[in-house]
């Protein structure tokens, strides 16, 4: 498979990685071998988070063999240095290997967010000292908040940034990834389907074939999935007007509905956990059932009946998304899995 260089890392990476949230969702077997199948077809860039369940530890499972084939990337949430050191120790545990390729800071969802992981003490400081014994080889970051985004890559400290990219949701094209460029910071495109809204593998990989030094990201969790992205990525990349007007049509149909996940929503004054209520769905094609329904993202989900309609979110909403229904929709959704209505 050909590659493309990941910014100023010169690692070579693959035309498309593997996410790896999704490999939560098959038996542990079926995941080692999907890994590995992924290699087999030229795939060499992995990627996932220590906040992916049990992701890392299937991953380092499946390529502990192969590490010199395989381009490992984790990310951390943790924004103070001593709980940044621990996750990147614990990554490596999970991962079976004696170095990250890629760490990357998780989903700092403002810009204080940032400025708390690179004030003195703060994590920065951690992947910087990880970086220089070893432990880690490059440094990037992952969120949803373009002014983050922007940021990070304006300070210079990253060598990759993380961000939602597809032909729905295309804001990065307008400044960040012709920033990325102007900077040689490579830019990861999350979430290429869409969150899985997208169902047509080749009309979502070729719009992001088009960018020469971006890397799509799918969430992979079928063989035969990654056989199909395989199959687009060796073919012919040009767009037929047909799939432009394709295009569009899923781009109208989403567009009313579809949540970025940029945050400008949160908090809400009466408590709801907006942004994972707009996000059920997907969320319910990603992980496990048991995940699903139980723990914290099950108690994040029942915040919905703390909404009092004021509309304060859809007011701050850039997309002008209608978030009541939505939440409502989504948490009646939620409820039918629950009960066993859904599988």
């Amino acid at each position: 498979m050909m590659k493309i260089k990941l910014g100023r890392t010169n690692l070579k990476v693959s035309r498309f990685g593997m996410g790896g949230i999704p490999l939560q969702r098959p038996p542990l077997d079926e995941a080692v071998k999907l890994v590995q199948h992924a290699l087999d077809v030229g795939v060499n860039f992995i990627d996932t988070s220590i906040g992916y369940g049990d992701s890392e530890i299937r991953i380092g499972q499946a390529v502990k063999e192969r590490r010199n084939e395989v381009i490992l990337s984790t990310k951390g949430s943790w924004r103070d240095k001593a709980s940044a050191s621990r996750n990147i120790e614990d990554s490596l545990k999970r991962l079976q290997t004696s170095h990250i390729d890629l760490w990357q800071f998780h989903n700092p969802r403002d810009p204080s967010s940032l400025g708390q992981l690179l004030a003195p003490g703060g994590a920065y400081e951690a992947a910087v000292e990880a970086k220089e014994s070893g432990k880690i080889l490059h440094i990037g970051i992952s969120t949803h908040n373009i002014d983050v985004a922007l940021q990070a890559v304006e300070s210079g400290l990253f060598e990759t940034v993380m961000y939602p990219f597809d032909f729905v949701a295309r804001e990065a094209a307008e400044k960040l990834v012709p920033l990325c460029k102007e900077k040689d910071v490579g830019f990861i495109a999350m979430k290429p389907f869409a969150g899985g809204n997208i169902r047509d593998a080749s009309l979502a990989m070729k719009f992001l074939l088009q960018y020469d030094h971006v890397l799509p990201l799918p969430g992979i969790e079928r063989v035969e999935e990654i056989d199909q992205i395989a199959r687009v990525v060796e073919g012919s990349w040009e767009i037929r007007p047909e799939e432009r007007c394709q295009m569009d049509e899923i781009r109208g149909e989403l567009g009313k509905r579809f949540c970025r996940q940029c945050m400008y929503c949160m908090p809400c004054p009466n408590g709801v956990e907006i942004w994972l209520l707009t996000y059920v769905r997907n969320l319910h094609r990603l992980w496990p059932r048991e995940k699903f329904v139980e723990g914290w993202f099950a108690d994040a989900a029942e915040t919905a009946k703390k909404c009092v309609g004021c509309g304060a979110c859809e007011s701050k909403c850039p997309y002008e998304l209608p978030i009541r229904e939505i939440i409502a929709d989504n948490y009646a959704f939620f409820q039918k899995v629950k009960s066993g209505e859904i599988q």
